[in-house]
């Protein structure tokens, strides 16, 4: 039988996962559709993936800069809304199945809740969504009977890991980090980094915030905090270590001591058609594995000394509450400090330390509270920095 046709809209499509995952859907011989897609300010590449995908919804979220802009090569047939507002009408459209959530950052979130009130599932590649939010988040998948499948490369692989045995049968969840540029550098390296090196990943191709977080390892202790809330499990089962190759992409351990294990190259288009296609697999466009070649598979424990943010997402996930979105801004707004030239690499993991101790902690905040904090959270950044 021949599988029905997927409606998907892609929120972030111009950003690096969005781009994959129009590779993902132009590989699949048209087997998905795509009803919408949605940038901030790239609005010419959105205009070039619209004629490209015969997009008919899109959506720039940057108001003033689509009121500057020149929307004569969007194809005529495509409608162009705006705003907030704009990703709220998009995703509540009957006809999208599935939407992508690839914004990167908080600003995610919205549409992802969106989505998700609007009864679709959604490919989760946003993980500062489940950082901020993740027991509001989950208690409306959960209501509104929506799937949340995970796109990143760790997630996905425990999602698929854990499909080898039941709930009750797991010990822990061990999600792998590159190490990033700096796995070898001493404390007094890493004190002297510069923007230039902090953006030379070794393995992956990402934009510059996830490369940085990727370098101070805060993405590790993000996802740490996401993993707590998507599989529902205690931070004290979750575990993390280096494997500097990216092929093994997270594993799952079982209370019998088997060990299962997701392996590929590091290459985003293949937990994105996961997540897509999802419970099926199709062929697809990702590197495959050459097991003709040699490879070796390293492992080592994290040193949290030199990398700090693991143990404070250890902290964060354990604490819950408003932390998750302290932390997520406080992040954010630091690592922009330190693109801009304003704060030293070193600086960035005390800085939100800080802000995270100085909060006003609540355990059982509204979706209210948390956007609140997180304004208030880069406003303390600001102050910290320019003090």
């Amino acid at each position: 039988m021949t599988a029905p046709i997927r409606n998907v809209a892609i929120l972030g499509s111009t950003g690096s996962i969005g781009q994959s995952t129009l590779e993902v859907i132009s590989a699949a011989a048209g087997r998905f559709r795509v009803l919408g897609l949605s940038a901030h300010r790239r609005l010419g590449r959105l205009c070039e993936q619209a004629a490209a995908f015969r997009v008919p919804t899109v959506v720039a979220t940057d108001r003033q800069h689509a009121e500057r802009f020149d929307w004569s090569r969007l194809p005529a047939e495509a409608t162009a809304l705006t705003g907030a507002e704009g990703i709220e009408t998009l995703v509540a459209s009957p006809d999208v199945e599935m939407v992508v959530a690839a914004i990167v950052g908080a600003a995610g979130l919205a549409g992802t809740w969106a989505a998700l009130e609007a009864g679709k599932d959604v490919a989760l590649a946003n993980k500062e969504t489940l950082v901020m939010a993740g027991p509001l988040v989950m208690a409306l998948a959960a209501r509104k009977d929506a799937k949340i499948l995970p796109v990143d490369s760790e997630h996905s692989a425990v999602f698929q890991a854990l499909r080898s045995g039941r709930a009750d049968e797991v010990k822990r969840i061990i999600l792998t980090a590159s190490g990033g540029p700096f796995l070898r550098k001493t404390t007094a390296e890493i004190a002297r980094v510069s923007v230039a090196q902090a953006l030379a990943h070794p393995t992956w191709e990402m934009g510059p915030k996830i490369t940085v977080d990727s370098a101070t390892m805060m993405n590790k202790a993000l996802e740490v905090i996401e993993a707590r809330w998507l599989f529902d499990i205690p931070p004290d089962q979750i575990g993390v270590v280096v494997h500097p190759q990216s092929i093994v992409h997270s594993m799952v351990e079982f209370i019998d001591g088997s060990v299962v294990a997701q392996l590929s190259p590091p290459d985003m288009k293949l937990p994105i058609q996961h997540a897509l296609t999802y419970p099926d697999r199709w062929e697809g466009p990702a590197a495959k594995l050459d097991f003709t070649q040699s490879m070796n598979l390293q492992f080592e424990p994290v040193d949290e000394d030199r990398f700090p943010a693991i143990p404070l997402g250890f902290e964060v996930a354990r604490a819950g509450g408003t932390s998750g979105a302290v932390l997520n801004a406080a992040n954010e707004a630091a690592v922009e400090c330190f693109l801009q030239g304003q704060i030293g690499f070193h600086k960035i993991v005390p800085a939100c330390r800080a802000v995270l101790e100085h909060h006003d902690f609540d355990e059982s905040p509204t979706l209210q509270r948390l956007v609140k904090l997180d304004a208030w959270a880069r406003g303390e950044i600001t102050r910290w920095v320019c003090a």
